[in-house]
């Protein structure tokens, strides 16, 4: 079933600057009655993968959703209380995907020694047909946590070949942030095939995991590779307020719990510093917090005007905005849609629109296109 709109886009002042809309773009619905709708990864022109946050991976074959998922997912672990927390997360195809059909699955797992305990992990598999075969463990975060909430989770490849994974504080665990002992507010640089990169920023250093990139963040749930095929591009959530957008480079520290622009949920002061030296910086921040969840910079051609601006997803109260760029320095900042309530997800496709996956049980792929 499809459903066709048309949206104008507004034009608004932000940071002395004007956003130029002189476009428009149509939505359609690709697909829906997905039961929280997480990861998308885009195969070619007539193939979309989607996870749902409940366990299951599915197809969308030439705008119609394959009503078989899947078969061959280890099971997840998703919190009772909130399926917003845990189970299946993202999906990301191998580079060469079209020479060996590997993707890549992240998801919340239940500890097999101790179920009071879970962990985020990362799994890789071939995709035959309509079953994941061969399919391995890649990576586990490391200790196991008793918390469900915080996973990070989001993966993504590099141009080198090796790829990039997020994992979350745990909610209850942020001071381990700041150790290198530990995966907890972590981002994690792999080969992929899990092995470590020799180039690693904390390789052969006493007490440090090596497969540690960056550190000191809460729950970094977007990333994107800029245009240049060098920055990376990562946004995280922060407590009351302080939602971070950040260019992540190699062995920094982003300061969580240190420093951040958000309040406790009680209201108390986490730290009295939004800055110290030798932390970084995000290159911007939330208040109050919109709780981002996904990003995408611009590749098509479809909209010019779009071109290498950041998209970003958000749950609160839920709405896609559209970020422009200069010098690494957002100059403005456009709220697309608002209407269609939490968003969990914004990715490119292959000929120049953008989809989006709203959240919750009813979840839809969203198309903005434009003809």
């Amino acid at each position: 079933m499809r459903f066709h709109f048309l949206f104008p886009l507004v034009f608004i002042l932000f940071a002395n600057a004007v956003i130029s809309a002189d476009s428009e773009f149509k939505m359609e619905t690709l697909a829906e009655g997905l039961d929280h709708a997480w990861g998308i990864a885009v195969v070619s022109d007539n193939e979309i993968l989607v996870t749902e946050g409940v366990g299951r991976l599915r197809r969308i074959v030439d705008g119609q959703l394959d009503p078989v998922p899947i078969k061959g997912i280890p099971p997840v672990f998703l919190y009772p209380d909130d399926l917003t927390q845990g189970g299946l997360c993202d999906v990301a195809l191998h580079p060469r995907y079209n020479e060996n059909q590997l993707i890549y699955l992240s998801f919340g797992e239940a500890d097999k020694d101790d179920p009071s305990l879970n962990a985020m992990t990362v799994i890789r598999g071939r995709l035959e047909g309509h079953n994941l075969v061969d399919v391995q463990q890649i990576f586990k975060a490391e200790p196991p946590r008793k918390t469900a909430a915080h996973y990070g989770a989001r993966i993504l490849f590099l141009g080198d070949g090796t790829m990039l994974i997020t994992s979350g504080d745990g909610f209850n665990y942020r001071d381990q942030a700041q150790t290198l002992d530990n995966h907890v507010g972590k981002i994690v640089r792999l080969n992929d095939d899990g092995s470590i990169p020799d180039d690693n920023p904390f390789v052969g250093m006493k007490d440090a995991l090596p497969d540690i990139w960056s550190f000191g963040h809460r729950n970094p749930t977007g990333m994107a590779l800029g245009n240049d095929g060098m920055t990376i591009f990562e946004h995280e959530h922060g407590p009351q307020g302080g939602d971070e957008l950040n260019i992540v480079n190699i062995g920094k520290n982003y300061g969580w719990p240190l420093i951040t622009y958000g309040l406790d949920y009680s209201g108390s002061l986490i730290t009295p510093f939004t800055e110290r030296e030798g932390l970084e910086q995000p290159i911007k921040y939330w208040v109050p917090s919109i709780a981002p969840s996904a990003l995408a910079i611009y590749q098509g051609d479809m909209f010019p005007d779009w071109k290498d601006n950041l998209f970003i997803t958000a749950m609160v109260p839920g709405d896609l905005r559209r970020l422009t760029m200069i010098n690494d320095k957002v100059v403005g900042e456009e709220i697309m849609l608002s209407e269609l309530g939490r968003l969990r997800n914004v990715v490119n496709s292959t000929d120049g629109s953008l989809l989006v996956a709203t959240d919750g049980p009813d979840g839809k792929i969203i198309r903005l296109y434009k003809n």
